[in-house]
């Protein structure tokens, strides 16, 4: 291996990088690679979710600082980079009809130029292997689908210097593969679900299963499944730094960490773009790069 592994993760908020892919990147972080997280908003728009928590005062009125905080402490528990790319958290609109988003938040800013510090990130990190969600965001929050539509504007545009002038974007490059995150999968839902019930312990599950069903989802094609159970641990850790998103007594943590390392011991990603030839499906997000490097 003559060239660094260079891998990054473009995720729509703190704490996205805690609860999608987290512990791949803390496995290639363990094996040397070098992992950058960029975060599209500050997630100042973003509920204070765990209840103990809740009624703050000085969280109500610093959210900003607050989540920048918590994103520092999980980027030291995954052992990554990060970067804001600054933009405004639209928030997660409610009702029927649904309101109009706030003006001047993410998912109404123009997509090729807010893509445009992503192409500044790209070229500069030069990842050979990117992650972010797929055209349905991963969940239709407004700002995981705009995070979808930059990247993808931003895995063209970094290896295009007419339409991103390298003065102003840095030199060109060119990524090699390109991932969905897709680690809220059936497959794995279904297989905890029943590893629960069949050891006579409680699902929480069943009502996602459920919804699955009402709402009839697409099932997505996973391509590659990455073994890292033994950095669940580290995934674990870095979510609950996100104090004001996750309550660590609460539903993301039910499911006994041993369970799910025996029964789903890996994380899931679709295949999106290549540009090197590989066999699905994978094990690893490098396929076909880490021969050529």
């Amino acid at each position: 291996m003559t060239e660094q592994l260079r891998l990054m993760a473009v995720h729509a908020h703190p704490d996205d990088e805690s609860s999608k892919g987290a512990a791949t990147m803390a496995r290639y972080v363990s094996e040397g690679v070098d992992v950058l997280v960029v975060t599209c908003t500050g997630g100042e728009r973003g509920s204070i979710l765990n209840p103990k928590l809740q009624g703050d005062k000085y969280i109500e009125e610093n959210i900003h600082e607050v989540r920048r905080k918590e994103m520092d402490e999980a980027r030291e528990i995954l052992g990554v980079g990060q970067e804001w790319l600054g933009f405004v958290d639209s928030g997660l609109p409610e009702g029927d009809p649904l309101p109009p988003l706030p003006e001047g938040c993410f998912a109404l800013e123009d997509v090729e130029s807010a893509a445009g510090p992503l192409v500044r990130s790209i070229r500069s990190f030069r990842p050979q292997v990117i992650t972010t969600y797929d055209e349905n965001g991963g969940y239709p929050h407004p700002d995981h689908i705009m995070t979808h539509k930059i990247t993808m504007v931003a895995w063209e545009g970094a290896a295009d210097a007419e339409r991103f002038p390298e003065d102003e974007f840095g030199p060109v490059w060119q990524p090699s593969k390109l991932y969905y995150n897709q680690g809220f999968n059936r497959p794995r839902t279904v297989a905890l679900h029943e590893a629960l019930l069949a050891r006579g312990l409680e699902s929480p599950y069943g009502e996602w299963l459920d919804r699955w069903k009402e709402f009839e989802r697409v099932e997505r094609t996973l391509t590659t499944y990455v073994p890292c159970a033994e950095f669940f641990g580290i995934r674990d850790k870095a979510l609950i730094a996100h104090a004001t998103q996750i309550d660590p007594d609460g539903g993301w943590f039910r499911v006994p960490l041993e369970l799910q390392q025996e029964v789903w011991p890996t994380e899931e990603y679709e295949l999106a773009k290549s540009l090197v030839d590989t066999s699905l499906p994978e094990d690893d997000l490098f396929a076909g790069i880490r021969e050529n490097a």
